[in-house]
């Protein structure tokens, strides 16, 4: 009997490991790439990658739906960054996806005015790549279907950037077991996806993209979450005071050419 007791007892053992492993690799990574700019001439520069090289080309190695996006005209940064993100089912598939452009001759000839650029007619700043994990209360991404024209469109980027380890793990853990990404569902507030970053130049941070129909809707939104009751108590608490140095916002519109 004791014998039976214990294999059973490894039983429930191994298949909680199990059930944890396939729970955190069932979770997407993201790929967030900015382009930063210097002028117009470059914008366009990379706007025509993006459309005629890049986006096919992902699209021919698998990946259905990437976003390409740009601030609107009152955001600061409107005019010096377009911003690319782009779901992942593993980090191994960025390799992959690396490894198919390079072979891709296709990809390498629609892109040959940005990739062969020469030293001093550059076609962006700089670029950055931040790769996220998915948080476990919203493991996957969903893309919304907002009705209205792109052009009017509001996708809200945010970067909350924690002052230490632990602390930015008590907002992270605000977002999923204190309820906050529920409450954002609640209010449909149609989030592409919440993540952490694991590589990035302002960690600790966690990022997440909320879309709305136009500027109106998001402003309502907003209002409605913060006089909600369960934001208020939840923002209260003693074990989330203190939890973000630097929040970084950024209202977005979706190019053209984004698959969303």
């Amino acid at each position: 009997m004791k014998r039976t007791m214990k294999q059973l007892a490894i039983a429930i053992v191994l298949l909680f490991t199990v059930t944890q492993f396939v729970t955190a690799a069932e979770r997407d990574f993201y790929q967030i790439l900015v382009y930063r700019l210097n002028d117009k001439a470059q914008e366009t520069r990379v706007d025509n990658y993006l459309k005629m090289a890049y986006l096919p080309a992902m699209h021919r190695a698998g990946i259905k739906s990437v976003g390409v996006f740009k601030p609107i005209a009152s955001d600061p940064a409107a005019g010096q960054q377009i911003i690319v993100w782009v779901p992942l089912t593993s980090l191994a598939q960025l390799d992959k996806i690396k490894n198919n452009l390079e072979k891709d001759a296709v990809y390498q000839a629609a892109g040959a005015d940005f990739l062969n650029a020469p030293f001093d007619n550059v076609p962006f700043k700089r670029k950055e790549s931040i790769l996220l994990k998915a948080f476990p209360d919203a493991p996957s991404y969903f893309i919304p279907k907002h009705k209205t024209n792109p052009s009017d469109r509001i996708y809200e980027l945010r970067s909350y950037e924690g002052p230490t380890e632990n602390l930015f793990r008590q907002k992270a853990k605000m977002f999923n077991e204190g309820g906050e990404i529920k409450l954002f569902k609640s209010l449909d507030f149609n989030a592409v996806f919440y993540a952490e970053v694991i590589s990035g130049s302002t960690m600790p941070n966690l990022m997440y993209l909320t879309t709305f129909a136009d500027k109106a809707a998001h402003d309502a939104h907003w209002a409605a979450f913060g006089s909600h009751p369960e934001w208020k108590k939840l923002s209260a608490l003693d074990e989330y005071q203190h939890t973000v140095s630097k929040a970084v916002i950024l209202l977005l519109y979706p190019t053209d050419y984004s698959d969303f």
